[in-house]
């Protein structure tokens, strides 16, 4: 069971539908830290040992946030435009076909139709 940390950029219903699918998950709203800045959110989600969620692409920038060094970060990128609930579906869907083993240290970016997995040398 993978543990979860979503960024407010993304739909509260994402964080219940991981619960659903058998992971732990907080979302930043919920917590309340909506508002929080890019560090705090990556610093919360380090004390939590969880993996970031976000859409937020400033989290795929590595010499910020470098691989290897935070329990993962997966950065969502859908069209703005994208129904909410698709949205929570494939990304639902996606992190559930990859193995816990491999987010550790790891930058995952997800895209309509597919996933790439990005981790240091």
């Amino acid at each position: 069971m993978a543990r979860f940390l979503i960024d407010e950029d993304l739909p509260l219903s994402l964080s219940a539908a991981l619960r659903q699918a058998g992971h732990s998950c907080e979302h930043i709203i919920e917590i309340g830290q909506r508002g929080a800045p890019d560090e705090r959110v990556f610093g919360l989600a380090q004390e939590r040992k969880a993996i970031l969620v976000s859409r937020d692409s400033d989290f795929g920038n590595v010499l910020q946030f470098p691989l290897g060094s935070h329990q993962g970060i997966v950065v969502v990128r859908f069209p703005s435009d994208g129904r909410s609930r698709a949205v929570v579906d494939a990304v639902v869907q996606t992190l559930t076909t990859i193995a816990e083993s491999e987010f550790p240290g790891a930058l995952i970016v997800v895209e309509p139709g597919r996933a790439r997995i990005r981790r240091s040398i």
